[in-house]
Parts: structure tokens; C-alpha cells; sequence
């Protein structure tokens, strides 16, 4: 159908700018985009505490492309000797208990205290859209204002229970930066208890009361690994319902044995909407470290952690060799699409898939 010049549906040609603006300015912007920063810069800008300079090079560790993987690593192996100084604290819960708030209100009390901290927030990706929303520095609006203060959003991927892939040695970066104190968020579904319980010094179970939880969690064995819960929301109608719920999680936790690092988990109360109890919780950890550090379990849990990483660094690395592996990608089209016709099973198709890699 031929359509008028003159009709509504005709569609104008857009404004041209200027030869003399617009090539340059374009070249100069894809010659800006092609330029790297090399790993000496980089490295330098990160050790003077430069946040894009940190940004950029959790950026590098967590792209899948195979030259910045080269690189990262090189910034990795020289972070190394200036990490390890910093006090890392696990913070999970399920979603809609106020991680978020609760991290602003605790980390703008440590902050106020002088304190350098990092906060690696990992957003939930979706199942379907494979999206994240990343708005953890929409939701922290006074804490991103400090000067000494990193928030860095990260999407959850496919990785296990929502903590990012990455996450391990974004830690390892953030306190070669100069962060004395790392906040994880984690989504608080699945596993990511168990994987951020891993790379933590210090693990806060958040909780809700009168959310019809507290048996669940005690049966899914989270208790057995939190050094501290926080019932949070503790405010309003609320009061009396967070009280009892304390009163019962403490009950709970005296009937499991004292942790290796002697300490007894206990259960407290807060509002991080109207800043109660907050306060006590820094207190509490600053508690537990002196404790670890002085019986020898800090550095000993330090030590139990990397040989955990180094297995699930073997792991993840033998199954991306799997699967980039080019007979590998031709036979599992195949073997996918036997099984779609029931001319296989899902056992047999992968001991198939396996021999190439025998």
C-alpha cells in the first residue's frame, strides 16, 4: 500500500547534524569505548580507593568474555596481598523483611563511626527475563551519600541460591580498596544461606514475626548456622508479636550445642524503619570477633573457607569446560532432541555427553 507523503503515517527523516559535529564526535566516543584501561591503572586507582576504579574491575571479574578474565585475574593475584583485613558480615533473609533497610540504617552506624565499608547487594534475576532490577542504591538513598561507603548491586545469575558468581572476589577487591567492612546481601532464597555462610566471618538471619517461620526455619537448619537472629519490624502492633517471637527463637537456640568458636547464638529485636535496637547488633559482632579471634577460630574458619573455594572453584571450572567443549555442543543438540521423541533417557543421554570428556 502506498502511503502520502502528506498522510499521517508517513514517517519524516530525523534531523542530520552537522558533518563537522557529528563524525567526530562519534569517532572520538567509539575510539573512547575501544580504549581499556590497563591493569596498572586500574589496580592503581583501586588501591588508592577510587570507586570507579573498583567498580571497573568487579565489572572485569564478573564478565564471562575470555580478555577480561585474563585481566581480572592479574588484578586478583595483585589484590591479594592487601586483602584479607577486612570484617565480613553475612546478612540474608526472606524477601520483604527489610534487608535493604536494615543495611542502610546498620551501615550509616558504622559509617558514622568512621568506618570503610562495601556492600555487595545481589539481586534476584529473573527466571524468565534473566533480568535484575539492581536497585539497591535506589533503596539506600542516605547511605550511598557517604563518602566512604561502595554499594555495588550485582545480579543473582543462575548461581546457587542467588549469590552472585563473582561475589568472592568482588570481597577480595573491595578490601584491597581500603574496606575494612563488607556487607553481603544475599537474596535470601534456596541455598544462598549456605553459600554466603561460606565467605563470611559473621552470619545475621533476619527474620519476621508472626510470619508462621519460626518452625520452618529451625527444621530447614538455617539456625544452625546464625551467630545472630535479628527480628526485625519490631515496631507498631508488631512489638508484642516480635517479643514473643524472640522469647521462642532463644528457647530454640539454647537447645543446640555451643559453636566451635564457643559462642551462643542468641535472638534480638529492631526496627530498622525507626532505628531500635540497631545499635546493640554492631555491638553483638564486635563481641563474637573478639571472642574468635582470641580462641584462634577466626583465621581457622578463614582457612576452612578457601578450601571450600578452591573445591567450588574446580567445580565451576570443570563445568564450563564441559559444556564449551565443541563435541559436547553438538551431541547435546542431538541428545535433546532423542529425548523430546522418547528415543532416550535422560541417564543414558548423559552418560553419553560424559564419555566425550572421559
Amino acid at each position: 500500500m502506498n502511503k502520502s507523503k502528506d498522510g499521517a503515517l508517513h514517517e519524516k527523516g530525523g534531523i542530520t547534524p552537522p558533518d563537522s559535529l557529528s563524525k567526530s564526535a562519534a569517532e572520538k566516543l567509539k575510539e573512547k569505548r575501544r580504549q581499556s584501561v590497563s591493569t596498572s591503572d586500574l589496580l592503581q586507582g583501586l588501591l588508592a580507593k577510587d570507586k570507579t576504579a573498583l567498580s571497573r574491575a568487579i565489572t572485569l571479574v564478573e564478565s564471562t568474555a575470555p580478555k577480561h578474565q585474563k585481566q581480572a585475574k592479574e588484578i586478583i593475584e595483585a589484590c591479594l596481598p592487601h586483602a584479607n583485613k577486612s570484617i565480613r558480615v553475612g546478612i540474608t533473609g526472606v524477601p520483604g523483611v527489610g534487608k535493604s533497610t536494615f543495611i542502610e540504617r546498620f551501615g550509616k552506624q558504622l559509617a558514622d563511626q568512621g568506618k570503610q565499608i562495601a556492600i555487595l547487594a545481589v539481586d534476584p534475576s529473573s527466571s524468565l527475563s534473566k533480568g535484575s532490577i539492581l536497585g539497591d542504591k535506589t533503596r539506600m538513598e542516605e547511605l550511598v551519600k557517604e563518602p566512604f561507603v561502595f554499594i555495588r548491586p550485582s545480579a543473582s545469575g543462575d548461581s546457587l541460591g542467588g549469590v552472585a558468581r563473582k561475589t568472592r572476589e568482588a570481597i577480595i577487591l573491595c578490601e584491597a580498596a581500603g574496606y575494612d567492612h563488607i556487607l553481603i546481601e544475599t537474596v535470601g532464597v534456596g541455598q544462598s544461606e549456605t553459600a554466603v555462610h561460606s565467605m563470611t566471618d559473621f552470619f545475621l538471619l533476619l527474620k519476621l514475626a508472626g510470619a508462621g517461620d519460626e518452625l520452618q526455619g529451625i527444621k530447614r537448619g538455617i539456625m544452625e548456622m546464625a551467630d545472630l537472629i535479628v527480628i526485625n519490624k519490631a515496631d507498631g502492633e508488631n512489638q508484642k508479636a516480635a517479643k514473643q517471637a524472640k522469647l521462642e527463637f532463644n528457647r530454640a537456640l539454647h537447645l543446640y550445642p555451643l559453636k566451635e568458636s564457643g559462642w551462643r547464638p542468641k535472638a534480638v529485636t529492631c526496627s530498622a524503619l525507626e532505628n531500635q535496637g540497631v545499635n546493640d547488633i554492631w555491638d553483638l559482632i564486635s563481641e563474637y570477633m573478639e571472642q574468635s579471634k582470641d580462641g584462634g577460630y577466626f583465621q581457622q574458619k578463614r582457612n576452612e573457607q578457601n578450601k571450600y573455594w578452591l573445591l567450588q572453584t574446580i567445580e565451576s571450572r570443570l563445568k564450563s569446560d564441559f559444556y564449551h567443549h565443541p563435541e559436547v555442543k553438538k551431541e547435546l543438540e542431538k541428545q535433546l532432541q532423542l529425548l523430546s521423541e522418547n528415543k532416550t533417557t535422560p541417564f543414558e543421554a548423559a552418560e553419553v555427553l560424559l564419555n566425550f570428556t572421559a
